[in-house]
């Protein structure tokens, strides 16, 4: 079940991020993610298999480019390969679809995780070595958005 984000999820989510780390994530982004929580709860969704909270990820949509984030997208480990990570990230996009504006989606992620995205249709429009931390490196993927379908 994928249901809006409470204040209440959030030590699962970070206990969740941690096990990410530093394979996922470089350790310094855990403030980071926390301080997202604070500033755009409204837009984090979170994933239950088996009444236990197993993952989350957040979305939004910014008018200066018409461009929607599907951002902070992670997953227990010992969940992974069940299909949530497509069903989250199809319940994102059609959030986001709901905006007329929306011409481009835009994911952030690094070398671990790019083919995933690759499945939607997401291009590689940028890559930069080492940005998230040592070894992890920006894959910044675009997914254009076709307003006849």
């Amino acid at each position: 079940m994928i249901r809006p984000y409470e204040l209440h999820d959030k030590k699962e989510l970070v206990e969740i991020f941690n096990l990410n780390t530093p394979i996922y994530f470089d350790p310094k982004e855990v403030n980071d993610f926390e301080e997202y929580l604070k500033q755009h709860s409204a837009t984090y969704l979170v994933i239950e298999y088996e009444n236990k909270i197993v993952g989350g990820a957040g979305y939004d949509f910014q008018e200066k480019d018409n461009a929607g984030r599907i951002t902070w997208i992670f997953f227990h480990p010992n969940y992974t390969g069940l299909g949530l990570g497509k069903k989250m990230v199809e319940r994102c996009l059609s959030i986001l679809k709901l905006n007329l504006a929306l011409e481009k989606v835009v994911v952030t992620t690094s070398q671990l995780a790019y083919k995933f995205f690759d499945k939607f249709g997401f291009i590689l429009k940028k890559l930069e070595k080492n940005y998230w931390g040592p070894g992890l490196d920006l894959y910044l993927m675009e997914l254009q958005i076709d307003k006849n379908s």
